[in-house]
């Protein structure tokens, strides 16, 4: 097939190009720079120039291609309900392209909200829109797969390699400046976690197997400890490690604050029975005492 891929330059979605080119499929990235294009052309993809914010670019991509994987997101938290606006209207102008054909668009979300007191599972309806979680991924696919679009979901862990590690990365920021690895109360709530090459090859088994509607967990490790994980920051950078409150948390992390204290854990046990995903990569821990602080 060939792919039309969004964010196709960014963590994820580079790791996705070079995955499905490596299982024959052709990919036609979308970049809005030279050296995204240099860095498409490198790795074996066509061009497709354009941005989020150009919506005829998203349509003529979509329209250009057999399937749509849209991993592409702006990740300022500092603007967070803008770019979840930003993402709904992309989504919305690559699926009309797609409405009346049987042309996969696979498109990524979160586990944020998704569960109380529990791991969430596939089968868990995203969280209902608010202004304090405006992101709107999932309903706007679950609107045009109404539509008739085959649309599906993957929803992300904390994603990481020994470069970045999802909000984690966040958590090395404020350590590395603030000169203390901080955790939230006891350190007890814990985040899912999937290495960089495992979350990719969800989406490529997605597009070759998956149904719409579907919802997919790209989650190896159900949860990691937020104190094992802020042990392993300290170590990493040898600074400090301490409990904070969840009131000093935003004066402490920033905008960002609300999310260090979540239960972000999730099973991925129907996700590996309807695909046949085995994740074989290092653990979230393992690449944190393998990365570069320095």
């Amino acid at each position: 097939m060939r792919v039309f891929v969004t964010g196709s330059n960014g963590f994820i979605g580079s790791a996705l190009v070079k995955n499905l080119i490596d299982a024959g499929h052709g990919v036609l990235g979308l970049t809005r720079s030279d050296a995204g294009a240099q860095a498409l052309i490198a790795a074996g993809a066509e061009v497709h120039r354009g941005s989020l914010e150009d919506l005829e670019s998203l349509r003529s991509g979509a329209a250009a291609a057999d399937a749509v994987i849209h991993t592409a997101f702006n990740h300022d938290f500092s603007r967070f309900q803008q770019n979840c606006e930003e993402d709904r209207r992309a989504i919305e102008a690559m699926g009309d392209v797609l409405v009346g054909s049987s042309k996969p668009l696979i498109v990524t979300s979160g586990l944020a909200l998704l569960a109380q007191g529990r791991a969430a599972t596939e089968d868990d309806p995203p969280a209902p829109l608010s202004p304090s979680y405006p992101r709107a991924s999932e309903h706007a696919a679950a609107a045009l797969e109404k539509r008739g679009v085959r649309a599906m979901v993957v929803r992300l862990p904390q994603v990481h390699d020994t470069r970045k590690q999802g909000l984690v990365s966040f958590a090395i920021q404020v350590a590395r400046e603030k000169g203390v690895s901080a955790y939230i109360g006891n350190g007890k709530n814990r985040w899912a976690a999937a290495h960089l090459h495992d979350a990719a090859r969800v989406y490529n088994l997605a597009l070759e197997k998956g149904h719409a509607g579907a919802r997919y967990h790209a989650v190896a490790e159900e949860g990691v400890c937020a104190k094992d994980i802020a042990e392993a920051i300290g170590r990493g950078l040898n600074v400090p490690v301490k409990s904070i409150s969840q009131e000093e948390a935003a004066a402490h992390f920033g905008w960002i604050g609300g999310f260090f204290g979540l239960d972000l854990v999730a099973s991925s046990a129907k996700t590996r029975n309807e695909l046949g995903w085995n994740p074989t990569g290092p653990t979230l821990l393992d690449d944190l005492e393998k990365m570069q602080y320095s």
